[in-house]
């Protein structure tokens, strides 16, 4: 079975991807922990995730926070346990796929994850039936270089560049006849 998924642009060679399917999380509480833990390390996430999961830190509600109380050091925030776990489980899921393909899980970039709504389930209940939660989550992973590695590398493939520049028209110009005017 084909999964979608909503990122494109994906490169085989150095990223990894994970989905979890119909998870019974909260779509709300999800999403803002998506737009809390995007553009972020692999490991730094797993660390927060575990601190939101302990109520040691807590996450910043910036979309849904109607009615929520400040937490220290952040305006609206909470700590979603359940969510904040099943979303690390599958950062581990996404790392181990990295691993298998060869990727190098210190350098691991969360370039993108996004929660969606998943197909209502209803459970029953005394008096009248209920539908329970359920959200999709898919995460992409990408090997990055440290900046300060990739900013060398351009510098000395610029001079290299130059260089080559600088002794081809010293060929050139020897190799060129003189014309008499």
């Amino acid at each position: 079975m084909a999964n979608n998924y909503s990122a494109k642009g994906y490169n085989k060679e150095n990223m990894a991807r994970a989905i979890g399917r119909s998870l019974p999380i909260s779509f709300k509480q999800s999403i803002e922990i998506c737009n809390f833990i995007r553009n972020k390390k692999v490991n730094y996430a797993k660390d927060v995730l575990s601190k939101i999961a302990n109520q040691e830190q807590a996450v910043p509600f910036k979309r849904f926070n109607s009615g929520i109380g400040h937490k220290k050091n952040m305006m609206a925030g909470r700590y979603p346990k359940k969510t904040s776990t099943k979303i690390l489980d599958l950062l581990n899921h996404v790392e181990a796929n990295a691993q298998f393909k060869g990727l190098n899980t210190a350098n691991l970039v969360i370039t993108h994850i996004n929660a969606n709504k998943a197909s209502k389930v209803t459970h029953f209940g005394r008096k009248r039936s209920r539908e329970a939660k359920r959200t999709h989550v898919e995460i992409v992973v990408q090997e990055k270089t440290d900046e300060k590695i990739s900013v060398k590398r351009d510098k000395e493939v610029k001079s290299n560049r130059k260089e080559a520049k600088v002794q081809e028209s010293k060929v050139e110009g020897k190799s060129k006849p003189k014309t008499a005017k």
